[in-house]
């Protein structure tokens, strides 16, 4: 973590790139334009709304309240969340519900919290709000006083879309569109305002977003569109779509494994009265707001949705998810190559490598094994670092297949059939640390050089054909036919054309049907792919899907 004076921190994690950009002094319009927005990363701009009428007239604890009832007038109606989980206001609607309440009587409700705020609050006046809808008029604005679960939040002072719900409107002579924002399109202006301290929930929006403090404070987390595999958003599909379903306050992290690491990828913002907060579309954000804090946002659409042409968004989103796949994928193995390389590997001494070396000659498959000079058999051209990787293949095959002889091993089981047996049901997580542990084919291919695995192989070829053919057709696994698939296109690009077309017949011979073999690495990367396809679906979108038979 990265100490700051103001008491932020910034996740170990989180890209230098996508850190909040600090500013003394609001920036050109054209700056903004140019070189902030385009980033598509957090700004904060220090005291750039204190000159705003709203700044040093709203305050509730200088007569704000007296000077906002008397603007606003006593019979306007403001819609206001009531939540029914104390302080915490969530994204599901079971958890908290909006009430038309009179302007007035939130004032008034804030007066006596102003006057009294260490006095009980009854937090079953929530839940008695939520459970009768039909007292949203009289038991609700009854109420108030005695319940501290109630937020101004996003009502309109101006709304493009729906202008009928702009109740707030005749504020709008008391702020002020930055200077920076010239020419944006906003599609709502809004007022937040709290009595007494709350907390949102973690969420993004599908705008851009500049979050300005009139009074108080309000502290926002933030995070990338990248960190969703460790907020796990809630289901496309439903209400709350945009939002987190860890809980703030009591995580459970038994069910959210990743969650462990969401403070890793987070940023923490403190804005205080006259400060502004620039939060870009997707970033998700969770704020705390103090005792009487109130803000006022602007909303508008970034380029890249207004740009895009509704039917490019198939395209698009196959881009995309492709996109996701493919770095997940890349992440899995890496990931797991470097935890192979802290320690799970350990190469047997020369001499037990010379003892595997001379049970390998006892066991060899090769036609001329029992008559061949031992000094002249390919065994003799591995390094012992290779030899010991062969013998463990070898000792793993022998140890899963039965033998019907010595020279050969019973039929293969469909490749499909094997892999819905043994990976149906096994989920791939990001925060799998054990993925190589669990394939041992792959943990043991993982760690050798190209060329040293295409030596060994090329040596099973020619000296254990059936093991090297039950090792493809049996027990590679999805993750050991990414792997070792991947080390034939490094190989590829180490060798000529030439040397390329004799390993490939070499090693393809051995099998008594070629495409048999080819369909089983295809077969096996394309499983593992599904498993990645599967894990970025719950990661991002929150959607689980079933491979198609």
């Amino acid at each position: 973590m990265r100490p700051e004076d103001d008491g932020e921190f910034v996740g170990a994690r989180l890209d230098s790139g996508l850190r909040a950009a600090r500013f003394a002094s609001p920036p050109s319009a054209e700056e903004f334009a140019d070189a902030i927005e385009p980033r598509n990363a957090p700004a904060v701009f220090r005291g750039v709304v204190k000159d705003w009428k709203a700044s040093f007239r709203w305050d509730p604890r200088h007569g704000g309240l007296d000077y906002l009832l008397e603007k606003v007038g006593p019979d306007v109606d403001v819609e206001a969340m009531i939540s029914s989980t104390g302080h915490v206001f969530y994204g599901d609607l079971r958890s908290h519900e909006r009430v038309l309440v009179p302007f007035s009587k939130f004032i008034h409700s804030c007066r006596s919290y102003l006057r009294n705020p260490n006095a009980s609050s009854d937090s079953s006046k929530a839940q008695e709000i939520l459970n009768n809808p039909t007292a949203s008029e009289t038991g609700c604005s009854g109420s108030l006083d005695s319940c501290d679960q109630v937020y101004l939040a996003q009502v309109s002072i101006l709304n493009n879309e729906n202008k009928e719900r702009c109740s707030l409107e005749v504020l709008k002579e008391d702020i002020k569109e930055p200077t920076f924002l010239r020419g944006k399109p906003f599609s709502s202006i809004n007022i937040w305002m709290n009595r007494a301290h709350l907390r949102s929930s973690t969420h993004y929006d599908p705008h851009h977003n500049l979050l300005c403090v009139v009074a108080g404070c309000k502290k926002v987390t933030l995070w990338p569109p990248s960190a969703s595999p460790y907020l796990y958003p809630m289901p496309v599909y439903g209400e709350a779509s945009n939002h987190s379903s860890v809980s703030i306050e009591e995580p459970d992290y038994s069910s959210y494994t990743r969650a462990k690491h969401m403070k890793e990828y987070s940023e923490r913002v403190i804005l205080n009265c006259g400060d502004a907060l620039f939060i870009p579309e997707g970033w998700y954000h969770q704020v705390d707001s103090d005792d009487f804090t109130i803000a006022i946002n602007f909303w508008w659409k970034s380029r890249i949705m207004t740009e895009m042409l509704e039917h490019m968004d198939a395209y698009y989103l196959r881009r995309i998810l492709s996109r996701l796949v493919d770095k997940e994928m890349n992440k899995m193995v890496q990931e797991s190559s470097v935890c192979h390389s802290k320690g799970s590997t350990v190469i047997q001494p020369m001499d037990e490598a010379k003892g595997g070396f001379e049970q390998l000659n006892l066991h060899s498959q090769g036609a001329d094994s029992d008559t061949s000079d031992k000094k002249d058999s390919p065994l003799q051209t591995l390094e012992p670092s290779t030899l010991q990787a062969l013998y463990e293949l070898i000792s793993l095959v022998h140890n899963s297949v039965e033998l019907v002889s010595q020279n050969e091993v019973s039929e293969p089981t469909s490749q499909n059939e094997s892999y819905n047996q043994s990976n149906e049901r096994k989920k791939i997580t990001a925060d799998d640390s054990s993925l190589l542990e669990k394939d041992a084919i792959a943990k043991i291919m993982l760690p050798l050089e190209p060329l040293e695995l295409q030596s060994m192989l090329l040596v099973m070829a020619r000296t254990f054909p059936r093991t090297l053919e039950a090792l493809v057709l049996n027990m590679l696994g999805p993750i050991g036919a990414e792997i070792l698939t991947r080390k034939f296109d490094e190989m590829d690009q180490q060798a000529t054309k030439e040397q390329q077309s004799e390993f490939y017949k070499t090693f393809y011979n051995v099998f008594d049907d070629q495409y048999a073999a080819m369909d089983s690495l295809l077969n096996g990367k394309e499983f593992f792919s599904f498993q990645v396809f599967q894990n970025v679906l719950e990661q991002y979108i929150g959607v689980h899907a079933d491979r198609p038979n």
